[in-house]
C-alpha cells in the first residue's frame, strides 16, 4: 500500500474551505471536485450512489473526519477528493461535526484495494498532531505534501522512496 495516496492526491481535487454547512452540500462541494476525473465514467450516477451510501450508515469516523465513499460501477479506478472546514460540516445522521472529508469511489470489484486504503487513512488520522497539521495545512499543495509525509511515517518509509 505504500504510495497509495501520492496515487490519489490530487491539489486540484482538495479543498481547504468547504462552504456548506450542513453534510449534502459539504458532499456535493467536495465529490464535484471528481467530476470531469478521468476514472469516473459517470459523475451524477457516482455521486447518486455515494449519498445513498451515506443516507444508509453514517461515514463519520469521529475526531472531526468522515470518509464517504461508494463501491460504484460509476469509476474504473479508485478516486479520492479532499474537503476540509474550519467551522465544521453537521452530519445529522451520526450527531457529529466534520472539519476534514475524504471522499472515496471504489470499483465494485475492488473492495480489497478500498479496505486497504481505509486503513492507512485510520491510521494517519488517529494521530492528533497529524490532524493538527492537515487542519493547518496553509494550501492544497501543502496538505497533499503533508498527506505524503504522514502516509510514509505510518507506513514505516521514508518520504520519497
Amino acid at each position: 500500500m505504500a504510495g497509495k495516496l501520492a496515487q490519489l492526491l490530487d491539489p486540484a481535487r482538495v479543498t481547504l474551505d468547504i462552504h456548506s454547512v450542513e453534510s449534502t452540500g459539504a458532499l456535493r462541494e467536495v465529490a464535484g471536485l471528481l467530476e470531469g476525473h478521468p476514472d469516473v465514467t459517470d459523475f451524477a450516477g457516482f455521486y447518486s450512489e455515494l449519498l445513498a451510501r451515506e443516507r444508509l450508515d453514517s461515514t463519520c469516523l469521529g475526531n472531526e473526519i468522515a470518509v464517504p465513499h461508494a463501491r460504484t460501477a460509476n469509476v474504473s479506478r479508485i478516486v479520492m477528493a479532499v474537503g476540509r472546514s474550519d467551522p465544521g460540516v453537521y452530519f445529522e445522521n451520526s450527531n457529529q461535526t466534520v472539519r476534514l472529508i475524504f471522499v472515496l469511489g471504489t470499483p465494485k470489484s475492488n473492495a480489497g484495494d478500498y479496505l486497504q486504503l481505509v486503513g492507512l487513512l485510520c491510521r494517519i488520522l488517529r494521530s492528533p498532531m497529524a490532524r493538527e497539521t492537515l487542519l493547518g495545512a496553509a494550501t492544497p499543495d501543502a496538505f497533499v505534501r503533508a498527506m505524503l509525509e504522514l502516509e510514509a511515517k505510518a507506513s514505516g518509509l521514508t518520504p520519497g522512496k
